[in-house]
């Protein structure tokens, strides 16, 4: 379908790719992985025709079309329902389909065979584009992707960027390209999505190059890895796990091949060195000079893997019990986030917040951190608990003009410089690296550096929220050796499976407008909610976790008659409903900031960090004073 032949591809003086090859059949799933910065984006958008190689060639089939998912996307808006911009997809049989509205229109004034003919021809035509079904394929692949029934008509703008990316994943999905190109197509789904997503490419019949840092993604989703390293596309034969354990075999032989030619090498310097000089063996040792720079050097095996030695220190040690919520609500407007909810945490909770978008997750984070009021309900922190939390958000407090290191001197940890190196090191800024300005990190780069100051903290508490969101598999691996030395209590959300599954001994999940627990790991819940719903489904009762309505409040009982609002009362109720309004929209376009803020691409054009940052900052101060401004109409 696709050959790439002898690739050459070079940023400035950074060659990316080196006489690189592969050869890509009709119904491969590749995983296309490899460290951050080695070019695996970059693969796509040559694919795609974005950037030209500088040597090689690539050969497709004319008949290849190719549907591209990339970050690019999430800046794209449109006052359009969903549920139009996705149908996007069916360009052809909207243009056929509009053809038959006008011949009906034609048909009010001029009715003729020949008309007849034409708009037999154009329905022909428009079933055989799957004209007929196309509005019921997007609103299956859209409520796959997460949204609700009636989302589907609202407006794309009124959407956050995360949001925006799974309309355009959707109307991807809609074109049934015969090569898929997804890049890091996980970072705006949630689990229930993720889960769709994989059943829905486990049936699909093209193929798809799948870039993402999720390896329980890439296991169930790929037959084919290719690892892009020195330049080259190295296949292997089988999904993450299969590669994980052939890497390794070839790891094996090439160290001991490495290792033979060394001793060779050794050997004839050792001959070289002692008969150079002597007249009988000149000769000799010259032919052994000559070899040896003819020789084909084989390369010792780079160490991927980087390990983590991180000494935390906590300057108090906090009680057994280090947070108690009772009775929570909490509601924003009209709607109902938790209702009469209890959060119990005590010392040594390993805990992972997962579940669908939209649920409460980041809510419930602030509430306990603090940062939010609940609606009704007690928050207790416990004895000498002190609480540290990350964010996707904080990346923006970094100071741009900050070096790396200085950054973490002025975290106020009061570590050694070399302690501080050290903690960097594990978090892969080494040598010169440290002396990095922030503000030309990527965004994978800024996540590590604003975990590195959260975890060199003394807070026994932490909360990650999204942690491994930008993360290369080989910074989450080192997320995961850090919490495996933390001796302290945390909380992380996270859709990525792997890391859950490693980090976490406890499970919280949110069902109807309530937390629970189950006390155990990812793979033991997994199970068990698969269990329940079988059962459920045996017993033929609805699904435990299919989303149930907005719970109705109980109305009080008023002992005297209800008195007519007076015109005042009437007034406030009135400007009440609008900043309710106002409050939803400013919230939406915050959220839109906050997306944007966190896309790497943003760092690299000044006008529009700053641009973008007044006016996250703007919206804000706006919502603030919007919320409190309801708060006291809604004493009123």
């Amino acid at each position: 379908m696709i050959s790439i032949t002898d690739l050459d591809f070079h940023f400035g003086s950074r060659t990316l790719y080196d006489k690189a090859s592969l050869h890509i059949k009709p119904k491969d799933k590749i995983g296309l992985i490899g460290l951050n910065g080695r070019g695996k984006s970059t693969l796509l958008r040559i694919l795609v025709g974005e950037y030209k190689p500088d040597g090689g060639s690539i050969s497709m089939s004319k008949d290849v079309s190719l549907g591209f998912l990339n970050q690019d996307l999430l800046s794209y808006d449109s006052h359009e329902p969903i549920l139009i911009v996705a149908m996007q997809a069916f360009g052809e049989a909207l243009d056929v389909q509009k053809k038959i509205d006008e011949v009906l229109l034609e048909f009010e004034t001029n009715y003729t065979d020949d008309l007849v003919e034409k708009l037999a021809a154009l329905q022909e035509r428009f079933e055989a584009l799957g004209g007929y079904t196309m509005q019921a394929r997007t609103e299956e692949i859209l409520e796959g992707l997460g949204f609700t029934t009636e989302e589907l008509q609202r407006p794309l703008k009124l959407f956050s960027g995360g949001w925006r990316m799974r309309v355009m994943l959707a109307k991807i999905l809609l074109q049934q390209p015969s090569l898929l190109l997804l890049d890091e197509p996980t970072n705006h789904l949630d689990l229930p999505s993720i889960k769709w997503i994989e059943n829905y490419l486990a049936g699909y019949e093209g193929a798809v190059i799948i870039v993402s840092h999720d390896r329980e993604f890439l296991d169930r989703t790929t037959n084919t890895t290719v690892e892009v390293t020195g330049g080259k596309l190295v296949p292997y034969a089988g999904n993450y796990s299969y590669y994980l354990e052939e890497k390794e075999e070839r790891n094996a032989i090439q160290k001991g091949a490495f290792e033979n030619q060394q001793a060779q090498i050794r050997q004839a310097e050792r001959f070289i060195e002692r008969f150079k000089a002597k007249a009988s063996k000149a000769k000799q040792a010259q032919s052994r000079v000559k070899a040896l720079d003819k020789l084909e050097r084989i390369e010792d095996v780079a160490a991927d893997d980087a390990k983590v030695n991180i000494k935390f220190n906590f300057t108090v040690t906090p009680g057994r019990h280090i947070l108690r919520m009772e009775h929570v609500s909490k509601k924003y407007g009209e709607k109902i986030i938790f209702r009469d909810t209890h959060v119990h945490i005590e010392r040594g909770d390993k805990i992972a917040l997962i579940g669908a978008n939209g649920k409460g997750k980041s809510t419930l984070m602030r509430l306990v951190a603090g940062q939010e009021a609940p609606t009704n309900g007690t928050h207790q922190l416990g004895h000498n608990v002190i609480m540290s939390f990350y964010a996707q958000h904080q990346l923006e407090s970094l100071r741009i003009e900050n070096e790396i290191l200085q950054e973490m001197v002025e975290a106020g940890s009061k570590r050694s410089e070399m302690e501080l190196r050290s903690v960097l090191g594990s978090f892969l800024f080494t040598g010169d690296e440290v002396y990095k300005k922030i503000k030309v990190l990527s965004g994978g780069e800024k996540s590590r550096v604003a975990l590195a100051k959260t975890l060199i903290s003394e807070a026994n508490f932490l909360l990650l929220d999204e942690p491994t969101n930008h993360l290369d598999m080989q910074s989450v691996n080192i997320l995961i050796q850090a919490l495996d030395q933390y001796e302290g209590t945390y909380i992380v959300i996270s859709h990525d499976r792997f890391f859950v599954e490693n980090v976490a001994n406890k499970i919280w999940y949110i069902e109807d407008f309530q937390l629970k627990e189950y006390p155990g790991t990812y793979a033991e819940w997994e199970q068990w909610m698969e269990d329940r719903e079988k059962a459920a489904k045996k017993a033929g009762l609805p699904s435990p976790s299919a989303p149930k309505p907005q719970p109705k409040e109980e109305k009080k009982v008023e002992a005297s008659p209800a008195k007519t609002p007076s015109p005042d009362q009437k007034k406030a109720l009135k400007e009440l409903a609008e900043v309710e309004k106002k409050i939803e929209e400013s919230e939406k376009e915050l959220a839109r900031y906050e997306t944007q803020l966190a896309d790497p691409q943003i760092y690299q054009n000044a006008a529009q960090l700053k641009d973008a940052t007044l006016k996250f900052e703007q919206v804000k101060k706006e919502l603030a004073q919007l919320n409190d401004r309801w708060e006291m109409l809604a004493e009123m």
